[in-house]
């Protein structure tokens, strides 16, 4: 059976011949109840599926292989660990072997870039049905003409994630292996099944193509202006609130998670959302739980098997549950998901040690200080290992995706900013009157409110106070917010206590910025936390 044309994937060493190419919703749902163990379908019409033992990314267990034509433009450390060719090829070969054993394969063709001049065109060659429709949704879906003329695709992705690695293979350090090879532009996954290491397999392909053709690549999410068409965007690591904040029904959803700025305007990476799940409401996120109906996809939750009604408080899997749906499910998608230049540039920190105003204007050497440091938490579930709120510097905020060096982003950004005159704004979605465990975390409702004001223009020029330990612009009125909340050490039962932790935050904020104090001006240096 297939889905469009035949494929032939022999150049890739694979022999199966059934393959199912580009397949409907409805054929990978019946593909996945009939194949795969534990599948089953939500009241609400999704399809819900398991990734077995690991429910979140292994960036520890990725590799980018040392070539002559990429070794000096990669960015070589804790994020871009380097593998030998052999080493690649080895585990190129053990994931085409594992393919080859299947008596069906899945395939999907489909785009990355929404505008035609950058757009990649990926293929995905995968063993389960619920990693196809996970990709069929993330991936810009082709039309059928743009199906039939496809041709040779730009990337390629083997997801043998059911069959581990060999750790005798050189590099290794465990049986999960995230191999990426820019010459080759192939993508190889072993001993994992968790579809989001496609996802961010994909990005980090753009994290390196894009930035090398002048086009700023993003871990930000984007929405524009009903009316005027003007747009804005949100930067932020996972857990930090892109996907619910952009999720507006007054403005036009451009895209939940990776962007890219070019002379044009932003346009949206993917044809997708990816949204966590857990304690998700019709009430807290409405657009976000009617678009997990027929066509998405919801990935590690538990559900009542007599009415299949999904508990999206129980997280005894993960606290990692995702739901991943096309992006025209969102109602108030704009499609193609393209804008014009934003207008404004927020940074969504989760600040687990509850010192950060809820919102601060930055100065453009701020934006870049910020921008670069990218303060954050690591959300519980997100990564493997991770079961509470940790405190993180994350450059760009998206260090797990970069490719290149940090500065050649952080250059990039400072360029479309100065170019559009653009505001620039620090929001904290983390916590309030204390740090984790203490305090509370910012209700969404008073985030909403602040980035209403932000984009409302209200905030452009309202109060500000300047804060003595970090140095920022804090915000001290807002519509929708009480007052009270506003300046971070008045919401502490401990003064002194804030001071203290207030301290020790700061120093970690310099202390991380000095691996980067060669590669910037000193009005930039100066823009942090004072001595």
């Amino acid at each position: 059976m297939s889905a469009g044309m035949t494929i032939d994937l022999s150049k890739y060493g694979i022999s199966v011949e059934d393959v199912v190419r580009n397949a409907s919703p409805a054929t990978l749902y019946q593909e996945a109840i009939l194949r795969e163990k534990e599948t089953a379908i939500a009241s609400s019409g999704a399809l819900i599926a398991y990734s077995g033992a690991k429910t979140g990314r292994s960036p520890k267990d990725k590799r980018v292989v040392e070539s002559d034509d990429s070794k000096h433009n990669v960015w070589w450390g804790a994020v871009n660990i380097p593998i030998e060719s052999d080493g690649f090829e080895t585990n190129r070969e053990r994931a085409v072997d594992y393919l080859n054993t299947r008596d069906r394969l899945y395939v999907v063709d489909a785009f990355a870039g929404w505008d035609p001049k950058y757009r990649l065109k990926v293929r995905v060659i995968c063993t389960r049905p619920y990693h196809a429709l996970f990709m069929h949704t993330m991936l810009i879906r082709p039309t059928r003409e743009e199906l039939e003329s496809f041709g040779t695709p730009d990337a390629v992705i083997f997801n043998a994630g059911a069959f581990p690695a060999n750790r005798h293979t050189s590099g290794m350090t465990s049986k999960t292996s995230v191999d990426l090879s820019l010459e080759a532009r192939e993508l190889v996954i072993l001993g994992t099944e968790y579809a989001g290491e496609m996802k961010k397999g994909v990005f980090s392909l753009m994290n390196y193509f894009m930035p090398d053709r002048g086009v700023l690549s993003m871990h930000c999410s984007a929405t524009a202006d009903k009316d005027t068409g003007r747009s804005s965007i949100m930067f932020g690591l996972s857990g930090t609130g892109k996907t619910t904040l952009s999720a507006d029904p007054k403005r036009d959803l451009i895209g939940d998670d990776e962007h890219c700025w070019s002379d044009d305007g932003i346009f949206n990476i993917e044809g997708g959302c990816y949204a966590k799940a857990i304690d998700l409401t019709a009430e807290s996120e409405p657009e976000i739980f009617q678009a997990l109906r027929f066509g998405a996809v919801l990935e590690n939750v538990k559900y009542d098997e007599f009415n299949h009604e999904v508990d999206f408080t129980d997280v005894s899997l993960t606290q990692n549950t995702r739901g991943a749906y096309p992006i025209e499910f969102i109602r108030n998608a704009r499609i193609p998901c393209q804008a014009g230049h934003p207008t404004e540039v927020i940074f969504l920190t989760c600040d687990a040690f509850g010192v950060l105003p809820p919102i601060a204007r930055l100065t453009p050497e701020q934006a870049m200080y910020h921008f670069i440091s990218g303060y954050t938490a690591k959300v519980a579930g997100t990564e493997v290992g991770i079961t509470e709120p940790e405190a993180t510097f994350s450059p760009c905020f998206g260090g797990p995706f970069l490719v290149w060096h940090p500065s050649k982003y952080a250059e990039l950004l400072a360029q479309r900013m100065t170019q559009h005159d653009t505001n620039v704004y620090l929001v904290n979605t983390g916590w309030s009157g204390g740090a984790y465990g203490v305090g509370k975390r910012m209700k969404l409702g008073f985030t909403r409110a602040i980035i209403d004001g932000i984009h409302s223009g209200k905030l452009k020029d309202a109060p500000t106070e300047t804060d003595p330990v970090f140095g920022l612009h804090t915000v001290t009125e807002c519509p929708g917010v009480p007052k009270e909340i506003m300046l971070p050490k008045a919401t502490w039962a401990d003064p002194s206590g804030y001071d203290t932790t207030a301290a020790k935050l700061a120093g970690l904020f310099r202390d991380n910025f000095t691996k980067y104090a060669e590669g910037v001006s000193q009005e930039v240096l100066s823009a942090g936390p004072p001595a």
